[in-house]
């Protein structure tokens, strides 16, 4: 029986057919998490992005791809998020057992060129056949190429829409179009959030936003109506109100590793602002396998104190 937490957010994506929904609730009624309108999902695309050892030689067990679907699996994670390769290699293995979201656009970090612009690396299709229940697909608002992301990002969108894939939205800003530091200002994950949300996205992905304002003209707004900054709560608060209110999924990324501490003050300060949920790639799979699925406890156990 569906949960009216579940029903709620369900409510929220009226519009799509009952493809998306069926999809959407499968994503949030598995694992530990399955019921309460939260989310932990772990994602491995670093290997493409980053590079092999920059992703797996702190942990080598996760050079194979079977780790990262069974680390999802034990771990009691809502989904596992990767490239095209990473999941023909073992989907057969784990068919049925946690749910999957194939990536459908990647880039790699061996030119240093200011405005990223991602290669689409899988379909629509691919997606079906590896019996997935989203696509992912990121975006770069303040790269010069963005309008190109958002125009392919639509279609492909439209696409899994009408074969009933929700997707979800990395939303990531960079390029030089922005600051570095302005990367992670508040008011620009917010841009991104709603950017997401109005490009159709059922699940958006941002980064932890910072204490710090980018664009001048938002500045004097924020500065005008007092919206509040100063803790990671607060700056949650408002990334998941520029996402139409609340009414879309907005879940969080772990980052760059850190101590454990760290982690699970942060995903109390996600949880108190409302987020939906986390996103935690390499500060799980680069740890130990125990000590992953404890850490991945931990922020689980986090999220179901707000329910």
């Amino acid at each position: 029986m569906t949960s009216e937490a579940v029903k709620r957010i369900l409510n929220w994506y009226s519009a799509d057919n009952i493809g998306v929904l069926t999809n959407l609730s499968r994503l949030l009624n598995h694992g530990t998490l399955a019921g309460i309108g939260k989310m932990v999902i772990l994602p491995v695309d670093q290997g493409f992005e980053h590079g092999p050892a920059r992703s797996f030689a702190p942990n080598p067990d996760g050079y194979d791809p079977d780790y990262h679907f069974s680390l999802a699996l034990e771990a009691g994670c809502n989904a596992y998020a990767a490239p095209l390769g990473a999941l023909e290699a073992s989907a057969h293995k784990f068919a049925g057992q946690v749910p999957l979201i194939l990536k459908l656009n990647n880039s790699d970090s061996l030119t240093k060129g200011g405005d990223p612009c991602p290669a689409i690396t899988g379909s629509v299709k691919d997606a079906l056949r590896l019996g997935a229940i989203a696509i992912g697909y990121t975006i770069y608002p303040g790269s010069s190429f963005r309008n190109q992301m958002y125009q392919d990002l639509r279609e492909l969108i439209a696409e899994a829409k009408d074969v009933g894939l929700p997707t979800v939205v990395w939303a990531y800003p960079r390029g030089s179009g922005l600051s570095k530091e302005g990367e992670t200002a508040v008011d620009v994950v917010a841009y991104a959030a709603q950017i997401s949300a109005q490009l159709g996205a059922h699940i958006i992905k941002v980064k932890p936003p910072k204490d710090f304002i980018e664009l001048a003209e938002a500045k004097k707004v924020f500065e005008k109506h007092h919206i509040p900054t100063q803790t990671l709560a607060d700056r949650v608060r408002h990334v998941v109100q520029s996402a139409f209110a609340g009414k879309r999924i907005v879940i969080f990324s772990g980052g760059e590793t850190k101590g454990r501490d760290d982690i699970l003050s942060e995903i109390k300060q996600i949880r108190d602002g409302g987020g939906f949920g986390s996103i935690m790639g390499r500060n799980s799979f680069q740890r130990p396998r125990a000590e992953a699925v404890s850490l991945l406890s931990d922020v689980m156990n986090i999220f179901k104190s707000a329910h």
